[in-house]
């Protein structure tokens, strides 16, 4: 006897119809549209939303970092209890990370992202209320900045595996690289715009008002994520969705755990443009102004790469991007450490950025590219653990021997952490085809 026919499985709410399914009417096939870049992207009724609703929470979540950390240091004079804020907001982010990729790869992408932004938001909006309705007057009001700054940690941790895993939903077939080099952006927009306003709102109108500007922002994220309308998920079987799994999948795809390899050299990579600006700086005679210039022209050469990401797929194989974008990250820290003025370290750091973002970019599309559906999440995860986990041990080795043998010596042992990704992610490494997967 036959079986009966199995009931189709639903799309979960807010995504369309089955990709099987005809277009609606006046639309073309996917694969009968033609790709379109960044410019273009930004243009879109999914990826343009997503993009800047995303840009608005990255300016609110620096102007939130930079309102916290000097509330703190009013109530302590503590450069330490200022360092617990990153802390607090750190730490969940490596604790909780692999457990929200796996529920992400589970269940309902957009609410994930949502309910975390939603999270952010609160953890911003209660130092708001406070701030209006009781004051910030001493050691105890610091522990309370620190604790709403472990719930934004949590806030980032729980929706970053998401986000990252809805990026190919969002966009056609063949645009990933630039929706991947795009959706860098906010963040580093954010570096840059965030602080300069948290400063402003806080000189200007005190802490509450900053405060509730970021919450503000992120509101605006979680109710865009939600309106979103995203293509379905592929039927789920009846597969291990743990954490476990996940590292159990780059076994079977070691090209995945390379891909992974060359983010933890970009992580560890990143670090000197935080850690060791000042010095940097001090060394060469300058002061705030040029830690400010030093930071600024990193991002400035992260963001100007954004839109030649097609044009330069289009030269070099997307394979060998990571490999080159690393290699010109670390010759770029040999300029650095050596910069004979200030004109040419600003000019080593714009290098600097342009060569992180073009290996971040390839390794995350490479990556992106490959994995199944169903692990994408935890992969992501493991992502953010290697773009983010590896800075406190960098900036602890960095801030030791900048202190005990020179700064110099310091962005060369950069250096070679970078040369050791490029090689790690030469050409040959990265080509091969994704393990077939049922």
């Amino acid at each position: 006897m036959s079986e009966p026919p199995k009931e189709r499985e639903q799309p979960e709410e807010g995504e369309q119809p089955e990709k099987g399914e005809q277009p609606e009417k006046g639309e073309q096939p996917e694969e009968e549209l033609a790709l379109r870049g960044p410019v273009r992207l930004l243009a879109d009724r999914r990826f343009g939303p997503f993009f800047f609703g995303k840009l608005a929470s990255s300016v609110g979540v620096w102007i939130y970092n930079v309102v916290a950390s000097v509330v703190v240091f009013q109530l302590t004079g503590s450069a330490f209890a200022v360092g617990l804020v990153s802390v607090a907001q750190f730490v969940p982010q490596i604790a909780l990370a692999p457990l929200a990729g796996a529920q992400a790869d589970r269940g309902n992408r957009l609410h994930q992202l949502a309910a975390a932004r939603l999270l952010v938001a609160v953890g911003a909006g209660a130092l708001a209320v406070w701030a209006a309705f009781v004051g910030f007057r001493g050691t105890l009001d610091a522990a309370l900045v620190i604790a709403m700054a472990f719930v934004v940690g949590v806030g980032f941790a729980v929706g970053g595996p998401a986000g990252h895993a809805i990026i190919p939903a969002l966009v056609r077939r063949g645009e990933l690289g630039s929706a991947v080099a795009l959706n860098q952006t906010p963040f580093t927009l954010g570096r840059a715009v965030g602080p300069a306003a948290g400063a402003g709102l806080l000189a200007v109108a005190g802490p509450a008002p900053a405060f509730a500007a970021a919450s503000v922002a992120n509101l605006a994220f979680a109710a865009v994520v939600l309106r979103l309308r995203i293509q379905p998920r592929p039927a789920r079987g009846d597969g291990d969705g743990s954490v476990r799994a996940g590292f159990r999948y780059l076994r079977t795809d070691p090209v995945a755990a390379v891909l992974l390899g060359g983010v933890v050299a970009i992580g560890l990579g990143l670090d000197p443009v935080i850690t060791l600006s000042p010095a940097i700086a001090d060394g060469l005679g300058g002061g705030e102004q040029l830690v400010g210039g030093l930071v600024s022209a990193f991002g400035v050469g992260a963001a100007a790469l954004v839109l030649l990401v097609p044009a330069l797929q289009a030269i070099v194989a997307l394979r060998r991007l990571p490999s080159v974008g690393l290699a010109l990250f670390a010759v770029a820290y040999v300029g650095l450490a050596f910069a004979p003025s200030a004109a040419l370290a600003v000019g080593a750091m714009a290098l600097a950025g342009a060569g992180m973002m073009i290996a971040t970019t390839a390794l995350t599309t490479l990556l992106q590219s490959r994995l199944p559906d169903e692990f994408r999440g935890r992969i992501m995860a493991l992502w953010a653990v290697a773009f983010v986990g590896t800075r406190p041990l960098a900036a602890a080795v960095n801030g030791a021997v900048a202190d005990t043998v020179g700064v110099e010596v310091a962005v060369l042992l950069m250096t070679g952490v970078l040369a050791a990704g490029a090689v790690l992610t030469r050409g040959r490494r990265t080509a091969s085809p994704p393990p077939p997967h049922p």
